[in-house]
């Protein structure tokens, strides 16, 4: 597929946000509300979208959603975000959830999911993305290849009725 403006790597749509877990932030068992986290997840993936095409996107789908681990008041909350794949109108961005306990400087992986964006107009209508995306390491590639899988089992699961 060619791209009127040609590629950008992953690097290119990088973003990371901090966020600390707050009181309001908290479910009926003291720790982090799944829905806040899904809302976190949601804005990485739009901007770092956002960032790959140079313009306003909006979430289609989030095709996988993994949590690891929960989080408590006063954890970090790192998210980071990247494009995994371009299509014509719609991209794949991957998002990776860290939390850091306060108390133990202790880092682990609490989540992990893959949200599509579409590329829009004004009118939100979809719009073809202007770069295509240029994986450049092995496990960029590799992430390239997979997203092609997700696609294709998406595929599917529409077709079937799911």
């Amino acid at each position: 597929m060619e791209y009127a403006k040609g590629k950008k790597t992953p690097q290119d749509s990088e973003w990371q946000a901090v966020y600390t877990v707050r009181e309001e932030d908290l479910n009926v068992w003291n720790q982090l509300f799944g829905g806040r986290l899904m809302e976190w997840i949601d804005k990485a993936a739009g901007i770092a979208a956002s960032q790959h095409c140079d313009g306003l996107v909006v979430t289609a789908a989030v095709n996988d959603l993994h949590f690891i681990s929960g989080a408590a008041l006063g954890d970090r909350i790192e998210l980071h975000s990247k494009v995994t794949y371009v299509g014509r109108t719609s991209l794949e961005v991957r998002v990776d959830v860290y939390k850091t306990d306060p108390q133990t400087g202790m880092t682990e992986k609490i989540n992990q999911a893959y949200v599509t964006e579409v590329y829009t107009d004004s009118m939100r209508r979809p719009r073809p993305v202007a770069w295509g995306l240029d994986p450049v390491s092995d496990e960029e590639k590799k992430e390239y290849q997979n997203a092609l899988k997700r696609i294709d089992n998406r595929k599917m699961r529409q077709k079937e009725g799911f």
